[in-house]
């Protein structure tokens, strides 16, 4: 292709795609599915502005390879190992299901094994890229089915290899015995070696000389080799390129350097990611797929429905509850991207010829398409369907023992809920803990702490909690939805009780404080608040002036802060910042006031400031007299302007003025 064609393709391309993400901005449409349609516009069986669309495949593998890069530097491994039993019971189970359902029909339509079997695999597979990115972008990769969705994901990548080295066996094209299957799956295991003993002892040493020469070129294109090279390496053992992408975010994720890492290859990652999902609609014949949409319509229907299902069958083996298993099963109804990497293997060596090809093909991106608008409301369906379900608690060891009331409850034991729990413990303040994570919550019990496995968001769940004659309910889990609901249940159950929520999304406040709760920790404004009580502070506020204008802000769900125009910092902190203030300064042992007087010291006439008070103990010396020494531990009540007290804490730090003091400064003159 010539340098000119190639640069007119790229242009039509890319100027598709910003013009489709900007009309699903508009129309509020997921910016995958505009993505899609722009690659179906402007692909060969559309506009024809791109004849080649290998040319873009090439690119778009790079974006997956990229975004997969990314997700693995996102994780831990220690994260990983906690997956254990979702992933590969879910994983198993899931695949196993599918396939021979999937495979069964296949069979009866076309009378064919090796189709039927292939065909099963093609519609296992769910998409990383797309699920991954969407549960991003709602905060919900640390949610329970964010956790349940991933671990049946990662399973699925791994099942790529064998699927791909298998193809060419079930059309008879390839002489590989089971002895080379061996040696491919091996490798793999090899490479997940490699990258731990990396990870471990190479790669932390290698970026620290890296960042040391501070240099950010070097950074940037280190990480981006670092991923090519992993990919590169699993591609040349028989391996995909996306499982060594993956394989090496792990890697550098290892390390505390791998949030620079992210920083610099986001822009990458999404550029090429982008090209991906334009690629998939370039593939689509749009005279097949308007010929035969009703067909193709129902066959995403029924693949939604199947993946759905056993999803959610493989979600709940893995030991998550129910509702969870069915958002998770809505989640990964689609077909994914490594699901045409598949078709492309098995058409090349005829198992698919091309009118299967593209019923599967369409299809594959019908699933696509739907799969934000199954995401965003499968909270809701999933608790429509839950709530017409039987439901039982499990009994558990605390059965006979009295019934605890004025008790707090704690739901969600992550990093805030045991924190939590650990002050309740401490103060031994009586409370429960209900978890979804079946790992979490063994380990849990382990360490003595009260907890049940279980969903807060079912009422009868609440009721085995003794709600009703609960103090306080602490709402810290990750799952938006789940929090609401629980606050109104329980707001049912018992009004009077106190609900405190934390929540990651800002536009969740006021869906909770709907919901029944009486406080929402909003994580980023508190973050934001933090800040703001510092640089008070720093400006000597006074301390009661920090305290009030907290309250300020945090009242009514952060109203100053989420409100476009409303009243923010209040006036006292203004007068504050504008005018003199106090502050406090403790002698501290073998420091420069010890010992002197205040007449030694002369702070007026150094620095500006006046000496109101030396307190010492619990007696205050109010006006002190200039001959009152200095013990260790005394405290001085200080006044002036803000530069002034500045200059007094410098001074009594170290008993050099940082610049000459002028009485235009006076406080009465401030």
């Amino acid at each position: 292709m010539e340098p000119g064609e190639f640069l007119g393709q790229a242009v039509a391309v890319l100027g598709s795609a910003a013009v489709m993400l900007w009309l699903s901005a508009v129309l509020r449409l997921p910016s995958v599915v505009g993505l899609i349609l722009s690659g179906l516009l402007i692909g060969p069986s559309g506009l024809a502005l791109v004849h080649d669309a290998h040319e873009v495949e090439i690119f778009a593998e790079i974006g997956v390879v990229l975004l997969l890069f990314v997700i693995g530097l996102e994780l831990r491994l220690d994260e990983l190992r906690e997956l254990g039993r979702p992933f590969l019971l879910g994983g198993l189970t899931q695949a196993l299901l599918l396939t021979g359902i999937v495979g069964g029909v296949t069979y009866v339509l076309t009378d064919s094994w090796t189709t039927a079997l292939f065909v099963g695999w093609v519609v296992t597979l769910s998409s990383t890229a797309v699920v991954l990115k969407l549960y991003g972008e709602r905060s919900e990769l640390r949610t329970p089915q964010g956790s349940a969705a991933l671990s049946i994901l990662l399973f699925q990548d791994f099942l790529v290899i064998p699927m791909v080295v298998l193809t060419p066996l079930l059309a008879g094209n390839s002489a590989a015995s089971p002895r080379d299957f061996a040696i491919r799956f091996g490798a793999a295991l090899v490479a997940i070696v490699v990258v731990v003993v990396l990870a471990r002892f190479v790669v932390p040493q290698l970026l620290y000389l890296l960042v040391k020469t501070r240099v950010r070129e070097l950074f940037v294109l280190s990480g981006l080799a670092t991923c090519l090279l992993m990919s590169w390496f699993t591609y040349s053992i028989g391996l995909s390129l996306a499982l060594g992408a993956f394989l090496a975010g792990l890697l550098v994720s290892e390390t505390e350097y791998s949030h620079l890492v992210i920083a610099d290859l986001l822009p990458f990652r999404d550029v090429f990611a982008s090209v991906f999902f334009v690629s998939i609609g370039m593939l689509v014949n749009l005279e097949y797929a308007l010929a035969e949409l009703p067909l193709l319509l129902g066959l995403a229907v029924l693949v939604i429905v199947l993946k759905t299902a056993a999803t959610g069958v493989a979600a709940a083996i893995g030991g998550f509850p129910f509702r969870i298993a069915l958002i998770a099963g809505l989640g990964l109804a689609q077909i994914g991207e490594f699901s045409f990497l598949l078709m492309e293997v098995g058409r090349s060596n005829g198992l698919l010829v091309d009118a299967t090809y593209q019923m599967v093909l369409v299809t594959a991106v019908l699933t696509l398409l739907a799969t934000p608008p199954l995401i965003r409301y499968a909270p809701a369906i999933s608790e429509s369907i839950s709530n017409r379900l039987p439901f039982r608690v499990a009994k558990s060891d605390d059965e006979g023992k009295p019934e605890m009331a004025n008790h707090v409850i704690v739901a969600g034991y992550g990093v805030g809920g045991r924190l939590l729990v650990g002050v309740l413990k401490e103060a031994s303040i009586p409370h429960r803990v209900v978890e979804l994570n079946a790992v979490t919550v063994r380990q849990a019990l382990d360490e003595g702490i009260d907890i049940v496995h279980g969903d807060a968001s079912r009422r009868e769940m609440l009721e085995h909690l003794g709600v009703n004659r609960a103090q306080v309910l602490v709402l810290a889990i990750s799952d938006s939805a789940a929090a609401r609901r629980t606050a109104q249940l329980t707001k049912v159950l018992n009004p009077g009780i106190e609900i405190l929520a934390r929540t990651q999304q800002v536009d969740e406040i006021e869906k909770l404080r709907e919901a029944g709760a009486s406080t929402v920790v909003a994580e980023e404004f508190e973050a934001a608040l933090e800040i703001f009580a510092r640089v008070l502070d720093r400006f000597h506020v006074p301390s009661n002036v920090i305290r009030a204008e907290m309250l300020a802000l945090r009242g009514e769900g952060y109203r100053m802060l989420r409100v476009p125009g409303a009243k923010g910092v209040n006036e006292a902190v203004i007068d504050a910042l504008q005018e003199g203030t106090t502050d406090l300064y403790r002698i501290n042992s073998g420091s420069f006031p010890e010992g002197k007087s205040l007449v030694d010291l002369d702070l007026r006439r150094q620095t500006g400031v006046s000496v109101l008070a030396v307190v010492r103990g619990e007696r205050s010396f109010t006006n002190p007299s200039p001959d009152i020494r200095l013990e260790k531990a005394d405290c001085l009540v200080l006044v002036g302007s803000h530069a002034q007290i500045d200059s007094a804490f410098l001074y009594l730090g170290g008993g050099e003025v940082p610049a000459p003091w002028s009485g235009a400064n006076e406080l009465s003159d401030s």
